[in-house]
């Protein structure tokens, strides 16, 4: 969606502002032996708290509140009775509807001290993002956001996991445009002011490639390695984005 009033506007900000204190509940809990199913219910007592609804459970069905992938778990993990373990990397991803409005992000989390390898993928993911909010500006093509990942994540011996993207967000969680996490020379339109994206660079120690894990929801490395992911939704502006999720 286009963000073209000051209601709408705020009504993300709203939504965007409940999807942060969710991560920032469930990254507080994120410690050796909790479940994935309890980071889960954290942030569903937060949403519960604030009148927001799980936007996957909402459009999709998805059987949780958030997704919580671990360690070559790339995206769309189901929260159980699974036990975090000193060095596991986690990755906690919350979307909302509040009001007719959603919001998304994701953030990576080492459990415990973890190793060197683990705390630079996820910082690497991080730095991903930040390059590509800084090139989501009114009037720049579209692939600026992609291509900023890319050479990011390549420069430090990573892969992009180009079968994941980013995507139009507002009314619905999915929305066009498609935002790659890679370069690609045919979606050269100029970003509009006021559009509203989830950018969210997912990336991975080894190749890349990833192929959904059989439960029907969970991506993961084909190769087993570590995958990253990082994401906050944003409106375009002339000049810096707008953060809605930060």
């Amino acid at each position: 969606m286009s963000a073209d009033s000051a209601a709408e506007l705020d009504a993300l900000r709203a939504a965007g502002a409940v999807v942060a204190e969710a991560l920032r509940h469930m990254r507080r809990a994120v410690r050796p032996g909790v479940t994935t199913g309890e980071l889960d219910a954290i942030a569903a007592g937060v949403l519960r708290r604030a009148g927001a609804r799980s936007a996957p459970q909402l459009d999709y069905g998805f059987p949780g509140t958030t997704c919580i992938s671990v360690n070559d778990e790339a995206v769309h993990g189901v929260p159980g009775p699974r036990r975090l373990r000193d060095g596991d990397l986690v990755k906690l991803d919350v979307t909302v509807e509040l009001d007719g409005f959603y919001a998304d992000a994701c953030e990576s989390v080492v459990v415990g001290r973890g190793r060197k390898s683990a705390h630079r993928l996820v910082a690497t993911a991080r730095a991903a993002l930040r390059q590509a909010i800084a090139a989501a500006t009114t009037g720049a093509p579209l692939n600026a956001i992609g291509g900023a990942i890319e050479r990011t994540v390549t420069a430090r011996g990573y892969s992009v996991c180009t079968e994941l993207s980013g995507h139009g967000i507002g009314r619905r969680i999915h929305e066009p445009p498609t935002v790659l996490s890679y370069y690609d020379p045919a979606l050269a339109q100029p970003l509009t002011d006021g559009l509203v994206l989830a950018v969210e660079p997912i990336i991975a120690a080894g190749d890349g490639a990833v192929a959904e894990a059989g439960d029907g929801w969970t991506y993961r490395t084909v190769d087993g390695s570590l995958a990253a992911h990082a994401e906050h939704t944003l409106v375009v502006r002339d000049g810096r984005p707008l953060v809605l999720t930060a």
